[in-house]
């Protein structure tokens, strides 16, 4: 032992500066999180329940992508808060692109008539998820 001791009960202040330390770090785990539950949560939807709205194979193949994507990419986002925790971009990147990416899609697919309008935003969040992974290299 090297004579260095750290108390055994920590004091209030200690312990409120590195909860709120650990709150800010896990924001983007959290969001991981939930990202993942939703999109089995969806991909179990387009699975089993998509089919007695949408009878296009093409539009159903397309919200499974959809579905794939976020799934993908929440464990990116759980890798990246743990791995680079201080890589704000590349966190930021991703939670956008699966939000643009896969959610125009999953609205396009359920009623194309009401968010046509949302048909550009499809290529800029998956350019949001490119960039996500370039910002993560460095």
């Amino acid at each position: 032992m090297s004579g260095e001791s750290a108390p055994l009960i920590p004091t209030s202040t200690s312990t409120s500066t590195t909860q709120l330390s650990r709150n800010k770090k896990n924001m983007y785990w959290t969001l991981g999180c939930i990202y993942g539950a939703a999109a089995v949560g969806i991909g179990a939807f387009g699975a089993h329940g998509l089919k007695k709205v949408v009878t296009d194979p093409a539009k159903i193949s397309s919200f499974a992508t959809a579905a794939h994507y976020q799934l993908i990419h929440s464990v990116a986002l759980l890798v990246a808060s743990r791995a680079a925790p201080e890589n704000k971009l590349a966190a930021g990147l991703f939670t956008a692109g699966m939000t643009m990416f896969s959610g125009s899609i999953y609205a396009l697919v359920l009623d194309p008539a009401h968010f046509r309008f949302m048909g550009p935003v499809t290529p800029l969040g998956g350019l949001c998820l490119i960039g996500g992974w370039v910002a993560l290299a460095f």
